[in-house]
C-alpha cells in the first residue's frame, strides 16, 4: 500500500501538490470561461493562472461577459480594459482606491464606454483636488440599463448634443456634482434614482414620469423638488436650512422615510439662525416614517437661544395624512402646551400622540409669569377637532399645572380610549401634581388610564373597573 508521504512525493514529481499541475487546463474554452466568470474579480481570476497557464496566454479572460476589476491599480486596469475583445458586457464593476486626478477618471469613463456594459459600477475612493476643477464628461451608455458611480468630489458632465441614457433604470450618484433635472431629462425610463451626499447641489430637482424609488442623502439642502407621477418610494436623509421647503407631487407615494436635521446658520461668533417653529421653539429634528398604521411623524423641539426664522411646518414639508404623532420636547421647564397645541392643529387627524419630556434639573430655568413659552394663555380654553386620537402616552410627566391644563385638554377634544402617564422622576404618589392626574382620570371613567412611577413597572393608577387602586 502507498503511503501517504510516498504519494505526496509522487504528485510532486508529476507537478501536482504546489508543483503546478494543471488540472483544468485541458477544459474547453466555453466551459472555462463559466469558472473563470464566476470568480467575478479580476485579480481573483488571475490568480488561477497558477493553475491554468493558457489563463493569460491565450487572452481568454478577454472574452468574459462580466468583468471586475478590485484592489488593482489604475494604470493596470486600463491596460486590461484595452484588451477586452468583448464590447458588450454584461457587467463592468471596477473600484480604484488609488489617489487619481480628474483626468485619470474622465479617461477610465471612456475606456467604459467602449464597452459598453449593460450594468456599470466605478468607484474611485479619492480624487486629487485642485484649486480649478474642470467637469469631467460622462460619456453615453447606450445598453446600461444600472449605473453606479461613486467618484469622489468630481464635477460631472452630460454628453453634449442632448445624448440619452435610453434602457437606464437605475442611477445611483455618490460625491459627484452634477445638474439633477438635465440629466433625469436624459433617462427617458430611469426607475430607481440614488444622489448620496452629491455636494454643491442646494435643491433638488426631480422632474420624472418614471421615476418609483428615490432616494436623497445630503448636507444642508434649501429645496426639493419633486414632480413624479409613479414615484412609490421617497427617502430623505439631510440638514436642511432656515428657507428650506419641499414641493411633492407625487400621488401615488406609499412609502416616505425622512431623517431632517435643523442645526441652524452661523451669523456671528455666539449667535446662529434656527428655524423656529412656535414663539420661543425651534426644530431641532424632523422624521417621517411609515408603520403598519399609516406615516408616523416624530418631532424634536426645544427652547432656543438662537436668533428664530418663524416658519410653518406645513410650508416646509407637504406631510401626508398622519397617523401617530411623536414629539420630544426640551422645554427647560417651560410650558408647552400651546406650541403643542399648535402641532395638533396641523396633524388633525392622527390616531395616536406620544409626548416625551425631556427633564434635566440642571437645565431647567425659571419661567417667568409673562414667559412667551405660556403665549397666547388662552390655549386652554380652546377646542380644536381631534376626532380620531384615541391614544395617548406621556413620558416624564411632572403634574404641573399647564400640564394637567393639557391633559383636560385632550379629554375635551379627544374621544380618548386609552392614556398612558410616565410620572418624571422623584414624583411620588401623593404629590399634589399626581393627585390631580388621577383626578382628571376619575372624571374620563369612559377611557383606559394608567399612571406609572418613572421606574415603568409600578402601576399606582388604573381603572377601578379592572384594578383597585393601589
Amino acid at each position: 500500500m502507498e503511503t501517504r508521504s510516498a504519494r505526496r512525493r509522487r504528485l510532486s514529481a508529476q507537478g501536482g501538490v504546489g508543483g503546478g499541475l494543471d488540472l483544468i487546463g485541458g477544459l474547453h474554452d466555453d466551459l472555462l470561461l463559466q469558472i473563470l466568470g464566476r470568480l467575478r474579480c479580476a485579480a481573483a481570476a488571475s490568480r488561477t493562472s497558477a493553475l491554468c497557464r493558457r489563463w493569460w496566454g491565450s487572452g481568454l479572460w478577454r472574452h468574459l461577459p462580466e468583468l471586475s476589476f478590485r484592489g488593482i491599480a489604475h494604470g493596470a486596469i486600463e491596460a486590461a480594459l484595452a484588451q477586452v475583445a468583448l464590447l458588450k458586457l454584461s457587467l463592468l464593476d471596477i473600484e480604484i482606491t488609488d489617489r487619481l486626478p480628474a483626468e485619470a477618471v474622465a479617461s477610465l469613463l471612456r475606456a467604459a464606454a467602449r464597452l459598453d456594459p449593460a450594468d456599470l459600477s466605478i468607484v474611485v475612493a479619492w480624487v486629487v483636488q485642485t484649486d480649478e476643477m474642470v467637469p469631467i464628461e460622462v460619456p453615453s451608455f447606450p445598453r446600461a440599463t444600472s449605473i453606479t458611480l461613486r467618484l469622489h468630489k468630481l464635477h460631472l458632465a452630460l454628453p453634449a448634443q442632448g445624448v440619452e441614457f435610453p434602457v437606464l433604470e437605475r442611477l445611483s450618484v455618490t460625491s459627484g456634482r452634477f445638474d439633477t433635472g438635465a440629466l433625469i431629462s436624459r433617462c427617458p425610463h430611469l426607475r430607481v434614482l440614488e444622489l448620496i451626499h452629491c455636494w454643491g447641489i442646494e435643491t433638488i430637482t426631480v422632474h420624472s414620469p418614471t421615476i418609483e424609488e428615490l432616494l436623497v442623502i445630503s448636507g444642508q439642502l434649501r429645496g426639493v423638488d419633486i414632480v413624479a407621477p409613479m414615484l412609490k418610494k421617497f427617502t430623505l436623509r439631510s440638514d436642511v436650512s432656515v428657507d428650506f421647503g419641499m414641493s411633492l407631487l407625487a400621488p401615488e407615494v406609499e412609502n416616505l422615510s425622512w431623517k431632517c436635521w435643523s442645526h441652524g446658520q452661523f451669523l456671528l461668533p455666539g449667535e446662529s439662525l434656527a428655524v423656529g417653529i412656535d414663539g420661543i421653539w425651534r426644530l431641532v429634528r424632523l422624521e417621517l416614517g411609515t408603520g403598519r398604521s399609516g406615516f408616523i411623524l416624530g418631532l424634536d423641539i426645544g427652547r432656543s437661544y438662537c436668533v428664530l426664522q418663524e416658519r410653518n411646518l406645513q410650508e416646509m414639508f407637504p406631510f401626508p395624512k398622519l397617523s401617530i404623532l411623536e414629539l420630544c420636547l426640551d422645554t427647560r421647564g417651560h410650558v408647552y402646551g400651546g406650541v403643542v397645541l399648535n402641532l395638533l392643529r396641523i396633524c388633525n387627524a392622527i390616531q395616536r400622540l406620544r409626548l416625551v419630556i425631556n427633564r434635566d434639573m440642571w437645565k431647567d430655568e425659571v419661567c417667568p409669569p409673562d414667559c412667551p413659552c405660556d403665549q397666547p394663555q388662552n390655549w386652554r380654553s380652546q377646542n380644536i377637532s381631534l376626532m380620531g386620537l384615541e391614544v395617548v402616552e406621556i413620558k416624564n410627566f411632572k403634574g404641573s399645572g399647564h400640564e394637567v391644563d393639557f391633559l383636560k385638554l385632550l379629554f375635551r377634544c379627544a374621544p380618548l380610549t386609552k392614556v398612558t402617564v410616565k410620572l418624571a422622576p422623584k414624583v411620588v404618589p401623593n404629590s399634589r401634581g399626581c393627585k390631580n392626574v388621577l383626578k382628571v382620570f376619575r372624571g374620563n371613567p369612559s377611557a383606559d388610564c394608567h399612571v406609572y412611577l418613572k421606574r415603568g413597572n409600578e402601576v399606582i393608577y388604573r381603572p377601578a373597573s379592572r384594578c383597585s387602586r393601589r
